[in-house]
C-alpha cells in the first residue's frame, strides 16, 4: 500500500482554500473576544502589567486553537457520512494517511488563523520582547497544543451520529480559557475556582507563551504544559486510530 498523505492533504488543503470563510470565521470568535475583552472590559481588569492586551493576547490564540479543531470533526464527519471514507479505505493506500491528512489539514489551516490572529493584535498594539528563538519556541507549543486537539477532535469526527455531535465536543474547549489564567490572574479567583483553574492545561500553556513573549521564567509551566500536550495527544491518539481500525474492520 502506498503513502498518499500528501495527496489526501492536498484534497483537504484545496477544499479549505475555496471555501477560506472557514478560516475567517475560525478567527472571527477569538478576534471579537480580543476587542471587547480589551475596548469594553479592559479598564476593569486588573492584571498587574502594563497592557491588558499583551497579557490577553495567548489566552486569544489557545481560544482561536480551540475554535479550529472543531473543523476536523466536521471533515471527518462528512467524509464518513458521504461514503467517501469508505471509498478510500477500499483504496490500495495506506490507511494511516487518511487520518494524518486531516490531523495535517487541521495543522495547517490552524496556522493560519494564527498569523490572522496576531496580526490583528499587531494592529491593536500588541508587543513582545521575545527573540526569534522565543517565537520559535510559541511555534512548538502551540503547534504540540493544536495536534493534541485535533487528535481529540478525530474521535467525535469518526464516531458521531449527527452534525452537532461532531461538534459539539468542542464547546468545553472553547470556553476552558475562561477558567484559567488567561483573561485574569488565578490568584483573584475564589478558591475552589483557583485550584480547577491553577491544575487545568490552558494556565500552563498560556503562562508559558507569556513567560516567551515577555521574557519570564518558563521552566515550571512549560514542563506541565508539555506534560499535558503530550498526554492528551498519546490518549486521544490511541482512541482514535483504535475507533479508526474498528471502522476499517
Amino acid at each position: 500500500m502506498k503513502n498518499k498523505t500528501g495527496v489526501l492533504l492536498g484534497r483537504l488543503m484545496r477544499n479549505i482554500m475555496r471555501s477560506p470563510d472557514t478560516i475567517i470565521t475560525v478567527a472571527i470568535t477569538p478576534i471579537m473576544m480580543m476587542l471587547l475583552f480589551v475596548y469594553v472590559f479592559g479598564g476593569a481588569i486588573k492584571t498587574g502589567t502594563d497592557s491588558y492586551l499583551n497579557y490577553l493576547v495567548p489566552g486569544i490564540l489557545i481560544m482561536a486553537i480551540a475554535s479550529g479543531v472543531a473543523y476536523t470533526s466536521v471533515r471527518l464527519f462528512n467524509d464518513v457520512k458521504s461514503g467517501l471514507m469508505a471509498r478510500f479505505i477500499s483504496m490500495p493506500i495506506k490507511h494511516s494517511s487518511i487520518l494524518w491528512a486531516h490531523v495535517l489539514a487541521s495543522f495547517v489551516s490552524n496556522a493560519l488563523t494564527i498569523v490572522i490572529v496576531i496580526l490583528v493584535a499587531l494592529l491593536m498594539g500588541f508587543r513582545s520582547s521575545a527573540t526569534i528563538i522565543d517565537w520559535f519556541s510559541i511555534a512548538g507549543l502551540l503547534g504540540l497544543f493544536t495536534l493534541a486537539l485535533t487528535w481529540l477532535a478525530v474521535i467525535p469526527g469518526l464516531t458521531a451520529k449527527s452534525m452537532e455531535g461532531a461538534t459539539g465536543y468542542s464547546y468545553p474547549l472553547i470556553f476552558l480559557p475562561f477558567i484559567s489564567s488567561a483573561f485574569v490572574p488565578t490568584d483573584t479567583m475564589p478558591k475552589v475556582v483557583r485550584v480547577f483553574a491553577e491544575n487545568q492545561p490552558v494556565t500552563s500553556i498560556v503562562n508559558s507563551i507569556r513567560a516567551f513573549l515577555y521574557g519570564g521564567n518558563i521552566s515550571h509551566d512549560l514542563w506541565i504544559a508539555l506534560t499535558w500536550c503530550v498526554g492528551i495527544m498519546v490518549i486521544a491518539y490511541f482512541f482514535a486510530t483504535k475507533e479508526f481500525q474498528r471502522k476499517v474492520g
